[in-house]
C-alpha cells in the first residue's frame, strides 16, 4: 500500500483515532490485514469481527507483531493508536476506494474487473502472468474476491503499479455493485452465468442480474468485454464499449479448432484485424481456452503484444493449484486435482476433458464429492451429474460423502452400467478402494467443492504405495 498517515487514513474511514498526541502523524509503511498472523512490522490491521472468532481479540497480538494501528468498531486494551468506526467490513472498502482514487491522481493505473460463475481465478492467473511482462501488476491470491479479499488485494497497489485485476466475486443482490464502486474498474470482463451459487441467488436469472451489476457500473469511457457464446451476457445493459470473446462467429477474439491431450489444449486464435495463429496451453480442459480469450482480449485491448501474450499463456504451467492440476506418478498413472471448487457447470466440463483424454485409450476414473451452495436444486443437479458421468462412457466412477451420493444414484439409475459405480462415505474408504484398483496407465479426476475436502485425496494419490 501507500504510505499514509494515520490521521489520513482516519479522515478516509469517517473513524476516530484514539492514541497519543501525535498519532495522526504516524505513518503505516507495510501491509493492510484482517489476520494477526500476517502482521509484520509497519501494518495496519483490521479487527474484522469472523464467523469463527473476532479479530478485536487478536489486536495485542497485531501490536506484537508490529502494527503501527488497528482499526476497530469498540475500543479494546491495547496500547497502540486505533481507529474506531461503526463498520470494519466496511471501512476496509472505504480505505482500499481512498488509496485508489489517490493512486489515479498521479498514475495511469488501469483496473481489470473480472466476474462470472467459473474462470475468474485461471483468467485472473493468466492476465497476471501476461501484464507483468510489461509493467507492475496487481492481482489477488486464490480467490481473494469478496468485501474483504477484493479490498485486501486493492490494497497491495501503489504509485508503481501498472495493471490491477480485481476478482469480484457474488456474495448477492448488490454484492458486485459494491466492489465495482470501490474498484471502479476501467475494464469489466463478463465470463459466464452458470449455475455456481444458484441455491443462494434464485435461479440461474438472479445470478445473471447481480452478475451484469459490473457492466451497469462501467462507464461510457470503460471497456466491456463479454463472452459472445453467453445469452445472458449478451443481453447485459452498460455504457461501455463492448468487445466479445467465444467461438461465436461474430466474436472479435475468437477460437477455433480445439484439440485436447495430455499435454494440454491448444486452439486457433483469430484476432479482430483477421490475423490468426496457433496457442497451445499447458493448461487441460477446453473451457479454459475461453478463460484464454478473454485474456488476450483484456491485454490486447491494453495495447500489449500479441507475440508477447502467446508466450505467457504458452508458458503457464497451471491454472492455480487444485485446479485442472496434472501431475503424473511415476508408474504413469495421471492425476488430475480440480477438487478447489465445484458447480454443475465446472464438474461437467472436467468430466468432458476426463472423456476425452480416455479416446486415447486410457481407463478413466472420476472421483467426485459434494458440489456446495446449490440449495434447492442440489438434488436435481447432483443426480444429473451421475447421470453426464454414464453418459461420457466414464470407466469408473467413485462418490465421496454424503453430500455427493445423488451422483453415484443417478449413475446407478441411468441403466447403462453395473457396478462402476462406487459409493462411500469417507474419503479414506474411498482411497483405499482407488489405491487398490488402480494400474499403469490410469487418469484420474479428482472433483468437488472445497468444503468437500477432496484436493487432499488427489494429493495422497500422488504418492505410490508399495
Amino acid at each position: 500500500m501507500i504510505k499514509l498517515s494515520l490521521g489520513e487514513i482516519t479522515q478516509a474511514l469517517h473513524g476516530q483515532l484514539h492514541g497519543p498526541d501525535d498519532a495522526g502523524e504516524q505513518l503505516v509503511t507495510g501491509t493492510v490485514e484482517t489476520d494477526s498472523r500476517l502482521i509484520a512490522t509497519g501494518a495496519l490491521f483490521f479487527a474484522r469481527p469472523g464467523e469463527v472468532t473476532d479479530g478485536h481479540l487478536f489486536v495485542p497480538s497485531a501490536q506484537e507483531k508490529g502494527a503501527v494501528a488497528a482499526v476497530v468498531d469498540h475500543l479494546v486494551e491495547a496500547t497502540i493508536p486505533q481507529i474506531l468506526v461503526a463498520d470494519v467490513t466496511a471501512a476496509l472498502g472505504d480505505l482500499a476506494k481512498y488509496v485508489l482514487a489517490r493512486i489515479r491522481e498521479v498514475s495511469e493505473l488501469k483496473v481489470i474487473g473480472i466476474t462470472g460463475s467459473n474462470g475468474k481465478t485461471t483468467t485472473k492467473n493468466m492476465l497476471r502472468e501476461i501484464l507483468s511482462k510489461v509493467g507492475p501488476t496487481i492481482a489477488p491470491i486464490e480467490s481473494y474476491n469478496n468485501e474483504v479479499g477484493a479490498p485486501i488485494s486493492i490494497l497491495k497497489a501503489d504509485f508503481e503499479t501498472k495493471f490491477l485485476v480485481v476478482e469480484l466475486g457474488a456474495g448477492g443482490p448488490g454484492s458486485i455493485a459494491y466492489l465495482a464502486d470501490i474498484a471502479k474498474p476501467d475494464f469489466g470482463v463478463l465470463l459466464k452465468v452458470g449455475l455456481a451459487h444458484v441455491g443462494e441467488f434464485g435461479g440461474i436469472e438472479g445470478t445473471a442480474k447481480i452478475k451484469g451489476e459490473l457492466a451497469l457500473a462501467l462507464t461510457a469511457d470503460g471497456l466491456f468485454i463479454g463472452n459472445a457464446d453467453d445469452g445472458y451476457i449478451r443481453d447485459m445493459p452498460t455504457a461501455a464499449k463492448q468487445v466479445w470473446f467465444g467461438t461465436a462467429p461474430d466474436a472479435g477474439y475468437r477460437a477455433t479448432d480445439l484439440q485436447l491431450n495430455i499435454a494440454g489444449t491448444s486452439f486457433e486464435m483469430h484476432w479482430p484485424t483477421g490475423e490468426s495463429e496457433r496457442i497451445t496451453l499447458r493448461i487441460l480442459g477446453e473451457h479454459h481456452v475461453m478463460n484464454a480469450l478473454a485474456a488476450c482480449a483484456v491485454a490486447d485491448q491494453l495495447g500489449v503484444a500479441r507475440s508477447t501474450i502467446k508466450s505467457a499463456l504458452e508458458a503457464m504451467p497451471l491454472a492455480e493449484r487444485w485446479r485442472m492440476q496434472l501431475d503424473t506418478r511415476e508408474d504413469g498413472i495421471s492425476i488430475i486435482n480440480d477438487a478447489y471448487n465445484a458447480s454443475p457447470d465446472s464438474t461437467k466440463a472436467a468430466l468432458q476433458t476426463l472423456a476425452q483424454l480416455g479416446k486415447s485409450g486410457r481407463r478413466t476414473i472420476a472421483i467426485l464429492g459434494e458440489m456446495a451452495e446449490l440449495g434447492a436444486f442440489s438434488r436435481e443437479q447432483h443426480d444429473a451429474i451421475g447421470r453426464i458421468v454414464v453418459r461420457l462412457n466414464i470407466d469408473q466412477l467413485v462418490v465421496v460423502g454424503s453430500g455427493a451420493k445423488l451422483i453415484h444414484m443417478g449413475a446407478e439409475q441411468e441403466g447403462s452400467w453395473g457396478g462402476e459405480s462406487k459409493y462411500f462415505d469417507s474419503i479414506a474408504e474411498a482411497l483405499a478402494y482407488v489405491r487398490g484398483m488402480l494400474v499403469a496407465g490410469d487418469i484420474v479426476l479428482v472433483k468437488s467443492s472445497k468444503s468437500a475436502n477432496l484436493r487432499h485425496l488427489g494429493d495422497d494419490l500422488l504418492e505410490v504405495k508399495p
